[in-house]
Order: structure tokens, then sequence, then C-alpha cells
């Protein structure tokens, strides 16, 4: 029963970060555009983008696969993974933590920029900002890496 459970667990942690893998990708297809921005005088204007809320539901998805990996590691291995002899797994726990946090912060600043900026606002010291080629295209290569390191970690525990 208990091999059943983990099975599941495993399911919905890969669930989760493909979805996240998804939304990123999608969000580099349907980001604010220059040709979107329009300009009155000395103001600007960007309309609010699908990716907003696709940035959005990628963040809250890679956000669920990492807690439920590290409860998952937690629950069954306790304060083992600290141990000496576990340097991998305690390894690859790390650097999921830091795989996460780069790519929340870089998912964070992208959908927020594909946020309204309505004109005289902007995005930061009332100029728009529209966001880069490749970006989210990054932060689905960071998704699938943190996930990669998730699964490591907890099949190196066992």
């Amino acid at each position: 029963m208990k091999k059943r459970q983990h099975g599941l667990m495993y399911f919905v942690i890969i669930f989760f970060g493909l979805v996240a893998f998804s939304a990123c990708i999608a969000s580099e297809f349907k980001r604010s555009k220059a040709k979107d921005m329009k300009l009155d005088g000395m103001s600007c204007h960007l309309p609010i983008s699908p990716a907003f809320v696709l940035g959005v539901f990628a963040s809250t998805s890679l956000l669920s696969a990492q807690i439920i990996g590290n409860t998952l590691i937690f629950c069954s291995r306790g304060k083992k993974i600290i141990a000496w002899k576990q340097r991998i797994p305690f390894s690859l726990l790390i650097l999921s933590w830091i795989t996460f946090g780069c790519t929340i912060m870089l998912l964070a600043v992208a959908t927020s920029m594909n946020q309204i900026q309505p004109y005289g606002k902007g995005w930061l010291d009332g100029e728009c900002y529209v966001v880069k080629d490749g970006v989210y295209i990054g932060s689905a290569a960071l998704t699938l890496a943190n996930l990669l390191c998730i699964l490591g970690s907890i099949l190196a525990c066992k």
C-alpha cells in the first residue's frame, strides 16, 4: 500500500511539473510584444496579456510540485536526509531549492510585466516594459531542472 501511495505522489509531482513547464512555454507565445504598446506623447500603455494568467498558473504549479516533493522527502526519510551518508539526495534537494528560487523570480518579474501597464503608470518609473524573448523558455528549462532534482532526491533517498 505504501509503494502505491508513493507512486501516486510521483505522478502528482510529475503532473504539476509538466503543467508548470507547459504554462511557461505557452506564456512565451502569449506574452506582450512591443507592437502591442500604444504611445500617447510621453506616456505608454500595454494591455493585459494572457501570459499574466499563464505565469501565475506556472508559478502555482511549480510551488505545488516543490511542496509535495519536499513533503515526500521529509516524511519518508525524516532527519536521515541531512546525514553525511546522504550527500547526493541532500545536494539534489538544495539544488532543487536553488532552481526553484531562480524560476520563481524569473516568472514573477516576467508575469508582472504582462499585467496591464496604464498610461503614465507603466511597470516601473512610469515606463512600459516588455519581456524579452526567451525569458519564459528559460523558466521552462529551470522548471524541468527543478523537477528532475526533486525526483532525483526522492529516488536517491531509497
